[in-house]
Parts: structure tokens; C-alpha cells; sequence
């Protein structure tokens, strides 16, 4: 019988670095992330609250999708926005 193999094994002995360095995440891009989630949190209870009134809804409803969209952009490409700031040279 042929034995199958899914991934070949990793080595995390090293605890959080390793698997941070596995999924390809760093501290900064994990922050980021972190970030990114709090936000998207935020407008989707932002989508939940709106109100009765048509204009009002439209507004905050728009607001929203504003927001989780920045959530978004934010999750995608925030570790190459932010990489200037972390990269500081003196």
C-alpha cells in the first residue's frame, strides 16, 4: 500500500517564529492584519445598525461598505503600505 503525503513535515520547534515565518506573516504584517480585522468588525456592525429611514440607511449603509472596503485594502496591501514606516534607517 502506497503511503500518501499531504505536505512534507515543518520543523516548529521554534514556537511562534516559525509558524509566523511559515504562513509568511512578520510582526508588522500581523499587526496589520489584526488591524484589518478590528475594522471590517467595526462596518459590518456598522451594516447591522442601519436605521428605518431610506436616506438615512443609504447613507450609513455606504458609510459602511466604505469602511469595510478600506478593511479590506487594508488586509491586502497594508504590509506593503506600512513597509516604509517599519524600515527605518539611523
Amino acid at each position: 500500500m502506497r503511503k500518501f503525503i499531504l505536505a512534507k513535515p515543518v520543523d516548529m520547534s521554534g514556537g511562534f517564529k516559525d509558524f509566523f515565518d511559515t504562513i509568511g506573516l512578520t510582526g508588522g504584517g500581523l499587526v496589520t492584519k489584526g488591524i484589518a480585522a478590528v475594522i471590517a468588525v467595526i462596518a459590518v456592525r456598522m451594516m447591522m445598525q442601519t436605521s428605518s429611514d431610506p436616506k438615512g440607511a443609504l447613507r450609513k449603509g455606504s458609510m459602511a461598505v466604505g469602511t469595510l472596503f478600506v478593511a479590506v485594502i487594508l488586509a491586502l496591501y497594508g504590509d506593503t503600505l506600512f513597509s516604509t514606516v517599519t524600515e527605518a534607517k539611523g
